[in-house]
């Protein structure tokens, strides 16, 4: 899943897309790369109270939109892979599946119900990504009993919310929420145990890419962290992840491709 910010304060490249013609071309680059789906983003949810800060800023649905719809409307013409849009509001997942858009991606797990209903009626794949509390301040006094445990139980129920709502289950993908109300161990934690998210039966999306726990262990900033990025996207494969959300394409793709025909040199006489 190749991901393209339209924000002017995303963490790692806030402000680059934000021209329609200039993020048009990025995300022809991106699927020329090898991106399996785009994952377009128009408000930033840089999470607040640890290393970001106040965290970025809110934006209402209409502005979102504005960003939104003037890159995803001619996209849907020049891109045959599926795009998401990565938004915690029903309306705008309404507007965008109406424009073309074919999944939705919330990071809020459902915060605003009504997305769940909307996805529904649409038939829309879902994912539902583990967060706690409001993006301003979820870095802080973060405690978990079990950090598998409590982000196993937490999008299990997250999924029959959904459920309850209409979306059929063979619809929803999971995401742990890598930085999203988890500190630095707990990420490690919860990365290392992945492959007890298999539990729940649905497909697992991890978005680690260039994250700030990989600067704490490498001391690079972000448009510095590949090769952390690239440790972090082999580690979550091999515990079963099913897509996994990243800025660098063609380097993931080159380093899947190589990981995979290793692995199945295995079966080889």
């Amino acid at each position: 899943m190749g991901v393209l910010n339209l924000t002017p304060d995303s963490f790692s490249d806030g402000g680059l897309w934000m021209d329609p013609p200039r993020a048009l071309a990025r995300a022809e680059e991106m699927v020329a790369q090898g991106a399996d789906l785009l994952d377009l983003g128009a408000e930033s949810t840089r999470p607040g109270g640890g290393v970001y800060g106040t965290g970025a800023q809110g934006v209402p649905a209409e502005e979102e939109l504005n960003r939104l719809l003037p890159v995803l409307e001619p996209l849907r013409e020049l891109v045959s892979v599926p795009l998401s849009v990565d938004t915690r509001k029903s309306r705008v997942a309404r507007v965008a599946l109406e424009a073309g858009a074919d999944l939705i991606n919330d990071i809020s797990c459902l915060a605003d119900p009504e997305l769940a209903v909307v996805a529904a009626e649409w038939g829309s794949p879902l994912i539902l990504m583990h967060s706690r509390g409001d993006l301003a301040s979820m870095q802080r006094q973060i405690h978990f009993d079990d950090v598998v445990e409590d982000v196993i139980q937490e999008l299990g129920e997250a999924a029959d919310r959904a459920c309850d709502r209409g979306v059929t289950r063979d619809k929803i993908v999971i995401d742990p929420g890598i930085g999203f109300g988890k500190n630095g161990p707990q990420i490690l934690e919860l990365l290392r145990r992945l492959g007890e998210l298999q539990r729940l039966d649905l497909p697992i999306l991890v978005g680690a890419s260039r994250k700030s726990f990989i600067g704490a262990i490498t001391d690079q900033p972000a448009d510095a962290r590949l090769a952390g990025s690239l440790a972090t996207i082999g580690w979550a494969a091999s515990q079963g992840a099913a897509m996994v959300r990243v800025h660098d394409v063609a380097e993931t793709v080159q380093f899947l491709e190589v990981w995979e025909s290793i692995d199945a040199a295995g079966g080889l006489q």
